[in-house]
Formats: structure tokens, sequence, C-alpha cells
């Protein structure tokens, strides 16, 4: 239940995030979220997107440098205190959550958020055992 996260390092100039998200339109790659991140010189662009291989190796084939890492997508309730419930959980846990951001779609009352932890697999465990907290697939997040 691991979803693949591609994270672009760009030089933090005019001009380079819109090189990398021209190249995936061109070739017709959707991306489905992301999240930019940026220091003075650098920025760290991170995408979920279904055809995340190809995306990879276009974006390589151009020069990007370009990581692929895994998150966990979870459903977290779209009201006040929802992101409560799940740190409570978590962190009764003993994970490290890494960051985190939401993904755009919906899921009837809920919302999803996507979570990069110190040790996914670990984190999958965990939040599967104890918690009761709905973890998302990929098929689910772009069927």
């Amino acid at each position: 239940m691991k979803i693949h996260q591609l994270s672009l390092f760009l030089e933090n100039k005019p001009g380079h995030l819109g090189n990398a998200v021209k190249l995936l339109a061109e070739n017709n790659l959707n991306i489905a979220t992301l999240s930019l991140a940026d220091t003075e010189q650098f920025g760290i662009l991170r995408l979920i997107m279904s055809e995340w291989e190809r995306a990879r190796q276009l974006l390589a084939g151009a020069g990007f440098v370009v990581k692929i890492t895994e998150v966990v997508a979870i459903e977290v309730s779209d009201r006040p205190g929802g992101l409560n419930d799940i740190l409570r959980v978590i962190g009764a846990t003993g994970l490290n959550i890494e960051y985190m951001y939401a993904f755009s779609k919906r899921r009837g009352e809920a919302a999803i958020l996507l979570l990069r932890f110190s040790d996914p697999d670990a984190a999958l465990t965990a939040l599967r055992d104890g918690g009761g907290i709905k973890l998302v697939t990929a098929a689910e997040m772009f069927g």
C-alpha cells in the first residue's frame, strides 16, 4: 500500500519548474497532486502520478535529478480535529513523519493525506494493526 513519489531537485530560478511540468504535459502525463518546497538555491518538487515510472524515465532523460521515494496514503476526517486524531495514533507508535501533504481528491467525507515516514513498512504495519486508520491504495487514488 505504499505509493511511489517522484522528487525532482530543481534550481530555484525562473522557468525550471515550468520546464519539468511542460515535459510531463507534452507527454500526456497527469499530476495527481504535488508539493513544492524551496531553499534559497534549490527546490524539491514532489509528484504523485499514476504513471510514475514513465514520468521518471522522461524527466531523467531530460537531465532532471529524480529520486523515487515511498509514501503512505491515509484517509483523514475532513473536520476539526481530524488531523489531530491521526497524529495521536501515529505518535503512539513512535514513528517519525518526515513530511506530509494533502491530496486534492476526496473520498466521501474524508480527505487523503500523504505521509513520508522514516520507515514506511513499519508505518504500514503500525497503522494497519492499531488505530482504525484507513489506508488508501494507489488503485483507490487513481481509479
